[in-house]
């Protein structure tokens, strides 16, 4: 399993990072990123947490490294990631993993963002200021992840991608 598991964190990560300059919306200091979300809730159903927040983490990197990206990309896909990996793991449900990501990202991963804009890049702006853009962000591509997930699972594919491991 570790070898599918790694092959399939590889592609999504790939996914991500090849998206990121087709796909975003430029908001202030930030880059609205929704493939990112619907990522991210599918390495928490596909992975688990520990493969959702790494594949967060090396496509924010990725993209940081790419120019495609900024630092505010860190704290708020990587504590969604989390949050919908663990949620899934409790619930077995990919409502709550797609919840996950939006309260993680949107509201947790937004207040984050405030110390790195404030003092890493210098952005004077208000404590709550990302979690309007982050949550638009997040809304859409984790809605998208669900809908993806929800077809897998319609057409079998999901248990046959997981080996019935989900």
């Amino acid at each position: 399993m570790k070898t599918k598991s790694l092959t399939l964190s590889a592609m999504l990560v790939a996914i991500g990072t090849l998206s990121a300059h087709l796909i975003y919306i430029p908001v202030g200091a930030a880059k609205v990123f929704p493939v990112q979300h619907a990522i991210n809730v599918l390495s928490a159903v596909l992975l688990g947490p520990w493969y959702a927040v790494a594949n967060a983490f090396a496509i924010s990197l990725l993209r940081n490294i790419l120019g495609t990206g900024s630092l505010l990309a860190f704290p708020g896909s990587m504590l969604g990631a989390f949050l919908a990996g663990l949620l899934f793991r409790g619930t077995h449900s990919n409502l709550w993993a797609a919840l996950g990501e939006i309260f993680g990202t949107g509201i947790l991963g937004a207040l984050a963002a405030y110390p790195i804009a404030k003092l890493l890049l210098g952005k004077d702006v208000a404590a709550f200021f990302y979690v309007a853009p982050f949550l638009m962000s997040t809304v859409g591509g984790s809605i998208i992840g669900y809908l993806v997930l929800s077809l897998f699972e319609r057409n079998k594919a999901l248990k046959e991608l997981t080996k019935g491991e989900v």
